[in-house]
């Protein structure tokens, strides 16, 4: 005899729907759980490999398998090894005629000139006095802010067009107010001599720029302090320019507290709240120190700085020193040429500068110099041979 399902009671007519067992409806629970279990463990996994390929180095790579395959890396390189001078300028280079005068005196296979200025300013016989200059500005240059992530951006741009020559093995990051102390063919021997990148580096204890929302990202112990004006090997200059994971960091959690401003009264005291970070005096630093590779550097900087402590009504800080053409005297030159060592005193370090464990002179540049500053250099010959006439006919 056929067994038939029992039907639902109760009123009214018509044919019922068969009724789950109390065993058979639990196993169908079961089941659909288990499938919503798997498939929220496959998004937390594919979530989690997108997070960590944008955010987390691996403690087990190395800095030698980082994206680094479309340069020609320094040891592969056979040829006439090329110094690349990067000038981050506002607009024009003022101390064109000083500059001139410092590559007049190279043979033009061993280095190599790029400028970072204002979107759209072209560098021809109008704009400066140097034919070496002429049309040495990026094509994809962009509008800079001081304090900003805009200043670490256009670094990158610099670095990442010089890249693109084999030739350049050594990368020096000038401003447009620096000035060689030596001649080309000291500076060259000196940077071609080491084969660590110069860069003053050291740990930030006082002023709390560190931002805890950096975290895991950048953990502090790895945060570092130090100045913008560096000089690097080929091999670290592409950790910077492939850099995809610190650089986003920084434009979200390193931002330069808004300075403050009388007319806005009590919304100074919410400004003045936020956190205060200047990105470019932390970034390469700090990327150098995630990529342990501070072994690898003379923790020192070849640009030389005077600074003094200056206080407005508004706000107390530390400001770089402007030589005029009476500070830039012969006796002052030799002062910054004569210091061999430098002292960090968050680290109690004293970093004596070496080249090959050879005891040298720190400084290869100095700034911000004047106009007339750097004709004084000129005439004391620092760089080389001087025609007062080249001056004569300064473009404005």
């Amino acid at each position: 005899m056929n067994k038939k399902l029992p039907v639902n009671g109760g009123g009214g007519g018509g044919a019922g729907l068969p009724a789950l067992s109390t065993r058979n409806a639990l196993w169908l629970g079961w089941k659909l759980l288990i499938l919503l279990s798997i498939a929220l463990c496959v998004l937390a996994f594919l979530r989690l490999q997108t997070f960590s390929r944008q955010f987390q180095y691996s403690s087990s790579s190395s800095p030698s398998t980082l994206i680094r395959s479309r340069f020609v890396d320094s040891f592969d390189f056979q040829g006439n090894a090329k110094v690349a001078f990067l000038f981050l300028a506002r607009k024009d280079l003022p101390l064109d005629f000083l500059w001139g005068s410092f590559f007049e005196n190279a043979d033009v296979a061993n280095f190599s000139i790029y400028i970072h200025s204002e979107p759209g300013f072209v560098f021809h016989e109008s704009t400066t006095k140097s034919a070496f200059f002429y049309n040495r500005q990026l094509k994809n240059s962009i509008k800079v802010a001081w304090g900003e992530s805009s200043m670490i951006q256009a670094e990158r741009l610099l670095l990442g067009t010089a890249l693109e020559d084999p030739a350049n093995q050594r990368f020096v990051l000038l401003s447009d107010s620096c000035v060689p102390l030596y001649n080309f063919s000291y500076i060259y021997s000196y940077l071609m001599a080491s084969p660590r990148s110069f860069v003053d580096s050291f740990l930030d204890k006082k002023e709390g720029r560190y931002n805890p929302k950096m975290s895991p990202v950048i953990p502090q112990s790895k945060w570092r302090k130090g100045s913008q004006w560096i000089a690097l090997v080929r091999r670290h200059a592409e950790l910077i320019v492939d850099d995809k994971t610190i650089f986003p960091v920084f434009g979200k959690f390193c931002k330069r507290r808004p300075p403050v401003d009388a007319s806005k009264g009590k919304l100074n005291l919410k400004l003045q709240k936020q956190h205060n970070c200047i990105p470019d005096e932390h970034y390469v630093q700090t990327l150098l120190a995630m990529n342990a590779v501070e072994d690898e550097l003379e923790r020192r900087a070849v640009t030389y700085t005077l600074w003094n402590q200056s206080t407005t009504k508004t706000e107390k800080g530390w400001h770089p020193v402007t030589f005029s053409y009476a500070d830039a005297r012969p006796e002052q030159i030799k002062r910054i040429k004569e210091i061999n060592h430098v002292y960090y005193d968050t680290e109690f370090r004293t970093e004596w500068c070496k080249n090959n464990s050879t005891l040298v002179p720190c400084f290869l540049f100095a700034r911000k110099f004047s106009r007339g500053a750097a004709m004084r250099l000129l005439s004391e010959r620092v760089v080389g041979e001087f025609d007062v006439s080249s001056l004569l006919d300064l473009p404005p």
